[in-house]
C-alpha cells in the first residue's frame, strides 16, 4: 500500500514533464469555439502537417536559426496577406523574425489552391494564442493579387 502511494505521488510529479510540446505551445484545436473556424482549422492542420511542419515543425517553433518559427511570430502577425503569398510563391532573402535573422529560401507551394491556403492560414492564425477567425479562399485570392 505504501508503495502504491509512492508510485502515485511520483506519477503526479512527473505528469507536467510529460506534457507534449504541442499542448505547451497552445497548438490545439480545442480552444477554437467557432464551428466554421474549427472546420477550416481541422482541415488546415492536416495540410499544415503535410506541407509546412517538416520545416516549421508541428508546434510551429521552426528549426533553430535555420527556419523561422510561426509560433508567436511577429513577422507572421505583422502582415497576414504576406503569409498567403509566402505559402503560395515562397520567399528568399533575409527576414527578421522575433529579432532573429533568417536567410533560408522557402520554396513555394504553387500546387495549393486558394482554399488550401485559406485552411492552412485559418489553422496557423487561430492556434498558438492567435485568434484571427476564418480566412477564406476569397480573402486569400485578394491577398495573392495585391501588389504589396
Amino acid at each position: 500500500m505504501k508503495n502504491s502511494f509512492l508510485l502515485l505521488g511520483m506519477l503526479i510529479l512527473l505528469l507536467p514533464a510529460c506534457q507534449s510540446k504541442e499542448s505547451k505551445n497552445e497548438n490545439n484545436l480545442a480552444s477554437i469555439k467557432d464551428t466554421k473556424v474549427l472546420q477550416y482549422a481541422i482541415e488546415g492542420k492536416v495540410l499544415y502537417e503535410n506541407y509546412c511542419a517538416n520545416c516549421h515543425q508541428k508546434d510551429g517553433t521552426g528549426l533553430g536559426k535555420l527556419i523561422p518559427p510561426l509560433y508567436k511570430s511577429d513577422y507572421m502577425i505583422e502582415d497576414i496577406g504576406r503569409t498567403a503569398k509566402i505559402i503560395k510563391f515562397g520567399q528568399s532573402g533575409e527576414i527578421i523574425v522575433n529579432g532573429q535573422i533568417y536567410n533560408e529560401k522557402m520554396p513555394g507551394n504553387t500546387q495549393l489552391t486558394n482554399m488550401d491556403i485559406a485552411r492552412i492560414m485559418t489553422y496557423i492564425y487561430n492556434i498558438w494564442g492567435n485568434n484571427e477567425g476564418v480566412i477564406d479562399a476569397n480573402t486569400v485570392e485578394s491577398y495573392l493579387k495585391s501588389q504589396n
